[in-house]
């Protein structure tokens, strides 16, 4: 038989760690720890951030949402004016400058206290701007004319401006021996924070009218 076989095994004696290891697998824990404890908060302290820039996003798209300015209009009679009015009704119009291409009106209209577009302050002025450019209209044709409108108005006490272009709808309706007739339909925004002169911006537009 094999002598070897029949011994024994031995027994690997237990080694007590001493105080310095202890201390330093201590020290080790701690670290750990305390670099865990450290990425927790530094990731708390960036998600923080980030709420609260959303939250300031938030707020300043709001405000400015609040102080946007934009009319409607609705056509009176048969279709001699359009009474213009802001959407937000804490807002009030003052005063406003309407500005036609210079082929249709050389000179603005100024208004005060009563918003609103007048057929009569262009017609003949559209017919012959058509006429010019060898596109004269007919009764039952319809068509968009750029507008741009200075606007001076209050809101929450404080006097504000906004500058914007508008289309203002339009038909053409028979008149007896007299050549049709404009009928003012509506209003659309077209541009709206327009800086500087309005007017080479209404120019602009005009040739795409159809």
């Amino acid at each position: 038989m094999n002598d070897a076989a029949d011994k024994p095994k031995r027994r690997v004696p237990l080694r007590w760690l001493t105080l310095a290891e202890v201390v330093g697998v201590a020290a080790l824990v701690i670290a750990g720890l305390g670099y865990w404890d450290a990425h927790r908060e530094r990731a708390q302290e960036a998600q923080d951030r980030a709420a609260a820039a959303r939250e300031r996003q938030a707020e300043a798209k709001a405000g400015a949402l609040k102080h946007t300015f934009l009319m409607t209009g609705a056509a009176q009679g048969a279709g001699d004016l359009i009474r213009l009015a802001p959407t937000r009704a804490e807002q009030v119009i003052q005063t406003q400058t309407v500005i036609f291409p210079t082929a249709v009106r050389t000179d603005p209209v100024q208004t005060t206290g009563n918003p609103r577009i007048e057929r009569g302050w262009f017609e003949d002025g559209l017919k012959k701007a058509q006429h010019d450019r060898k596109h004269a209209q007919k009764a039952g044709d319809e068509g968009r004319l750029p507008v741009g409108f200075v606007t001076t108005y209050i809101e929450d006490g404080q006097v504000r401006t906004d500058r914007s272009v508008y289309e203002l709808g339009y038909s053409l309706h028979d008149r007896f021996l007299r050549g049709p007739r404009v009928e003012l339909d509506g209003l659309s925004l077209a541009r709206r924070g327009v800086g500087g002169d309005l007017q080479p911006e209404v120019d602009r537009l005009w040739p795409a009218d159809r």
